[in-house]
């Protein structure tokens, strides 16, 4: 495996009723991921706020999308707005000597 990884961010039931329109794409790069032997990691966010309604830890809405390959058992999970401040993803990171990403997902810029 390369010390490199394609990053899939925020793909879940609550991101978008128009997730459809994107998922093909985020498919293909996951293909393209596996064939180049690159890790395949899955960032799941969980809103801890107050009030809020999304994204809520153990509901459907944060599940990720039913019709996304998932190819490995790397998903983790952020409450903040950057997939780094994920302790275990971090850890990820260190361990397998990660240098270079590639990001996908619902917001990719704001979220990594």
């Amino acid at each position: 495996m390369q010390n490199k990884c394609l990053v899939v961010i925020d793909i879940q039931n609550d991101i978008t009723k128009n997730y459809k329109e994107i998922v093909d794409n985020i498919n293909r790069a996951i293909d393209w991921a596996v064939e180049n032997e690159i890790h395949v990691v899955y960032i799941r966010h969980y809103n801890l706020s107050d009030g809020t309604r999304t994204f809520k830890p153990n509901t459907h809405g944060s599940e990720l999308v039913p019709d996304m390959k998932l190819v490995s058992t790397n998903i983790f999970e952020k409450s903040k707005g950057n997939a780094l401040t994920s302790h275990d993803f971090s850890v990820f990171i260190r361990k397998n000597e990660v240098s270079e990403f590639y990001i996908t997902g619902a917001d990719a810029i704001a979220c990594v």
